[in-house]
């Protein structure tokens, strides 16, 4: 089998590999980390199996899939970090999934199942009505999950502070930890950027590189650098700058707030 890997955490990506290394029958064709250059490097090469991440910067696993023709589908491996409310919604549809992290033994189960579909060899019409599907219960269950808080917990100078999500200005990746600014005071908790994102998922949150969140609400000055990428002012005083990658998106969210349109 021609086997694509799509996933932005290079750890996942290096055991996928290593587990694929392990399968004579598996041939890796690519390897990606964003989905705008996977869906291109699918589109072309047409793999007969895809590791694909549900959750991307820039585009994510679900919105790929929905970019993917219909009538040429790979079977498609959900790679997740996703909880129990997603992975029913796998199960009920006959879609195959991983859930991180992951070891050698549920790689082995999750591939005697690829193998047995290839060998039932549905139409590509059950392909897609699966796909569709479960990209459907996976959208309806993300949006009931439980509110966002509207207080969270961080640290400043070895004191825990409870603070308004609202309040919160820019969030920032620091290796295991983020740094959250509201104001001119910062305060630090061990937590991914993506964790603090879906803890903020209740506030104007905008994702303008890899490392940072801004709170659009709270944006008081805009401009740019001379190679185009977008320099904001918060409310209090911190200035962060887009990165290439998100250029477009951070272009396309700042258009849709310009006062009397384009």
């Amino acid at each position: 089998m021609r086997v694509m890997i799509v996933d932005d955490e290079p750890a996942a990506r290096r055991t996928l590999r290593e587990c694929c290394a392990g399968e004579p029958d598996l041939d890796i064709i690519g390897e990606y980390a964003e989905g705008a250059g996977a869906l291109a490097a699918v589109r072309k090469e047409q793999p007969d199996l895809l590791f694909l991440d549900i959750q991307m910067d820039t585009l994510t696993g679900i919105e790929l899939a929905r970019a993917l023709d219909p009538k040429a589908l790979p079977l498609i491996v959900f790679v997740t970090a996703y909880d129990n409310y997603a992975i029913q919604a796998f199960e009920l549809n006959a879609i195959d999934y991983l859930l991180k992290p992951f070891d050698r033994k549920r790689f082995e189960s999750m591939l005697a199942r690829v193998r047995r579909r290839i060998e039932a060899a549905p139409g590509a019409g059950d392909r897609h009505d699966q796909l569709a599907k479960v990209l459907a219960a996976l959208e309806q269950s993300a949006r009931g999950i439980a509110p966002a808080p509207t207080r969270l917990l961080a640290e400043s100078g070895g004191t825990m502070r409870m603070l308004d999500a609202a309040a919160i200005e820019v969030v920032e990746a620091d290796r295991n930890y983020v740094t959250v600014r509201v104001g001119r005071e910062s305060f630090h908790a061990r937590s991914t950027l993506q964790q603090a994102e879906e803890l903020l998922q209740g506030q104007p949150m905008l994702r303008i590189s890899r490392s940072c969140l801004v709170n659009t609400a709270l944006i008081q000055e805009v401009s740019r650098t001379p190679r185009g990428d977008f320099i904001l002012v918060l409310r209090g005083g911190t200035t962060v700058t887009s990165s290439e990658g998100f250029r477009d998106k951070v272009r396309a969210h700042l258009e849709r707030m310009r006062l009397g349109g384009r």
